[in-house]
Parts: structure tokens; sequence; C-alpha cells
């Protein structure tokens, strides 16, 4: 049985929701943040070398990064669900929004994130001039790149209902993390269209159903 190492409030709440929208049975193993750092406890070392979250174990294979997880899962476990047929123009859309996500999308959003949390972190004499440079790094670099990216999901996602076509996929699952975080770092939720696919996939019994396993989520809302 595939078991699921799932730190909270991680991109790993997209493995539990795959496995619930394909029926596959699957054991969660829980891992919490520290509360101070956010960092993922050390134990997690055990599983997977750099300490990270996701991680999944089935049988003697470890498999890391979200992307590879969801591609084994699909195909281990999928029997052709959630991927379009090979050859197809919605496969290609797959393939590059299962990419897009973690290799485009969370750039922009991690240095949000790091840039956002900074000054809190600089020693006190230090505090206003890490201030200055965090505020000057996001308004002149990482805030128009996070507004290239949101009107470029809103935008396509006026061309088809889901981000591969007019069906839901697991390149779905993937880019649902990229967009919570958005709504939550970045004001995303302003956009129609993104706050649609979100209110589409929040309503999802899978998505409840993972909810319920993986425990508190910071971003569905």
């Amino acid at each position: 049985m595939i078991v699921v190492h799932h730190l909270n409030n991680s991109r790993s709440q997209r493995v539990l929701w795959l496995l619930e929208e394909l029926g596959v049975p699957y054991e969660v193993r829980r891992y919490e943040r520290d509360a101070k750092t956010m960092l993922a406890p050390p134990e997690l070392l055990a599983i997977h070398p750099l300490g990270k979250s996701p991680v999944i174990t089935d049988g003697d294979k470890t498999i890391a990064e979200t992307g590879a997880i969801v591609e084994y899962i699909l195909d281990a476990y999928g029997n052709g669900r959630l991927i379009p047929p090979a050859g197809t123009p919605e496969r290609l859309r797959f393939t590059y929004w299962l990419h897009y996500a973690e290799g485009s999308a969370m750039t922009p959003l991690l240095l949000k994130l790091v840039f956002t949390a900074l000054p809190a972190r600089a020693p006190g004499l230090l505090k206003g001039l890490v201030k200055t440079i965090a505020a000057k790094a996001q308004s002149g670099f990482v805030d128009p790149q996070l507004k290239s990216h949101i009107d470029y999901w809103n935008a396509e996602l006026a061309k088809s209902e889901w981000f591969a076509g007019s069906a839901f996929t697991a390149a779905d699952v993937m880019m649902s993390f990229p967009l919570e975080a958005a709504v939550s770092r970045a004001g995303a939720g302003s956009r129609p269209r993104v706050k649609a696919f979100l209110e589409r996939i929040h309503a999802r019994p899978a998505y409840r159903a993972a909810l319920e396993r993986g425990g508190e989520y910071a971003y569905a809302d």
C-alpha cells in the first residue's frame, strides 16, 4: 500500500487528493512543521535525504517531488484515468501544466514568502534596512512576476474549464497549490476564473475527503 508522508499545510495535500480521485487505498503518516521556523521535522530525513514533503513509499520504492509522484501514481494505478490520451492536444497541455506548476509557478510564490518573512528574522539593528530591501524586491520584481502568472492563469482558464481542456485531469491537481497559494499571498482571488476554478475543485468530493484524511490545510478556503 502507498504510504504518504504528509506534512501539514504542504504540497503533499495534492497527493492525498489525487489518490482519493483515483480511489487508491493509502496510509497517511503525519509530520508537523516546527512552529517557529515552519520547516519540516528531522524525522522526514529518515524517509528521504532532503527531509522534504511530499514523499511517498510504495513497497520498496521511495518517490519524492510532487510531479514525479503524480506521474508514478498515474502510471501504476491510474489505468488511463485523469490523463488525456497520448498524441492529443490535451495531452500536450496536460504535460505542460503538470510541469509548469512547480517549474515556473512556484518560484515567485516562494520569493514572495521569503521576502515577506525576511524582515521579522533580521537582527534588530538591521530590521529597517532589511524591510526596505525586501519591500523593493517585492514591488520591483516579485509582485510584477506574480501578476503576470496570475493573469496568465485567468486567461488560460477562459479557453476551457480545466487546464488541460474540458475534462478534469491530474494537471488540475498539480495547479491547485500555486493557485491556492496565490490567493493567500498575492490576491489571485480577484481574478474571476481563478476564483471559479478553486470553487470547483474545493467542491469535489475527493478534495473534501483528502482534507479529512490530511487534516488542517490553510489554503482550503
